[in-house]
């Protein structure tokens, strides 16, 4: 009796810890790394920008992807990962974006000489929500000929369907726009 016994109660471990296991990593999709190495061999550094820092908060700083439940609640998830940490994931893909967004420009996560921008930027959202839709926000600083030029963002995009999935894919949608309106402001300046 006492055997069987034994043999269930391992039985029933096993099936429990295997179950509830499932985890799931997830990678922010970049730009063609084709295009952006094109773009970079191109470009013979008329304009350098070093990316330095893409910095997040503690609660986006963990493993797990972000999804908030209440106007003031937040949960992260302990079986939807992030394949490698976000504030990494997000520098290398603004990088990309922008390398993709600047002809002529040299941008990389690496100081490139004493003519160089930089750009720091601080993300302060990078989360689902409960009403469907995505939030991308948080501010840029850019040191730019002695001169500093701070933009805060906010971008909210609508997700196409429900899960994981769909969710870091309009979060990476949302960062390349910010990308976007961050190369134009660069564009911008003299």
């Amino acid at each position: 009796m006492r055997k069987s016994a034994l043999a269930i109660l391992a039985l029933l471990l096993t099936a429990c810890s295997s179950g509830g296991d499932n985890k799931s990593y997830y990678q922010l999709p970049s730009p063609s790394q084709v295009k952006a190495q094109a773009t970079a061999g191109q470009s013979q550094g008329n304009r350098q920008l070093w990316v330095e820092q893409v910095s997040v908060p503690d609660f986006l700083a963990g493993n797990g992807v972000v999804y908030q439940t209440s106007d003031v609640q937040y949960v992260i998830a302990t079986n939807n990962l992030w394949a490698s940490p976000l504030d990494q994931q997000l520098r290398n893909t603004l990088v990309s974006n922008l390398s993709n967004q600047l002809p002529g420009w040299v941008v990389a996560s690496q100081p490139l000489g004493s003519e160089q921008d930089t750009l720091n930027v601080t993300v302060t959202g990078f989360h689902g929500r409960y009403d469907g839709r995505v939030i991308v926000s948080g501010e840029w600083l850019l040191k730019h000929q002695g001169q500093l030029v701070k933009r805060p963002f906010h971008i909210e995009l609508k997700q196409q369907q429900d899960g994981y999935d769909d969710m870091v894919k309009m979060l990476a949608q949302g960062w390349q726009q910010e990308a976007v309106s961050i190369a134009n402001a660069l564009n911008r300046l003299p």
